[in-house]
């Protein structure tokens, strides 16, 4: 190895730190170009115990497709039939609460997840909730 730097080399790098000019970030056109894998389930409509298996079934499958960002729409629960039974708790038996619950609770998809969010208003504010999936590691 040579320890001593060039006439050339030292003019160039001199040249280089007093320009206003920086280095391109090679990986920013990549990480540009790469769009966040999102999927959504819309569970209007869905009985408690249906809305439960088909949240189970989607969150593995996204899982396994290296999704990483679900979008769950459980609405707000504002027409729900269940208000009208008085023996139901009306926050319990509405799929904005019981979703989420039945999911925190269940340790094999907690294993696939990462975290959760409210969601934004644009994909359906307080009738949605956010969850992200945990890295796939593939062998």
């Amino acid at each position: 190895m040579n320890d001593k730097i060039s006439k050339k080399d030292r003019q160039d790098w001199n040249k280089f730190i007093s320009s206003k000019e920086s280095l391109k970030i090679k990986d920013q056109d990549f990480i540009k170009n790469k769009k966040e894998k999102v999927r959504y389930i819309d569970l209007h409509g869905y009985t408690l115990d249906e809305a439960n298996k088909k949240i189970d079934l989607f969150i593995t499958e996204c899982f396994s497709e290296f999704v990483k960002k679900i979008i769950v729409i459980t609405g707000k629960g504002i027409h729900s039939e269940n208000e009208q039974n008085p023996y139901v708790s009306r926050k319990l038996s509405i799929l904005r609460y019981s979703v989420p619950h039945y999911i925190q609770n269940n340790k094999i998809l907690m294993k696939l997840i990462h975290s959760f969010d409210k969601a934004s208003i644009e994909d359906g504010g307080e009738g949605a909730f956010y969850i992200y999936l945990k890295k796939k590691k593939s062998f």
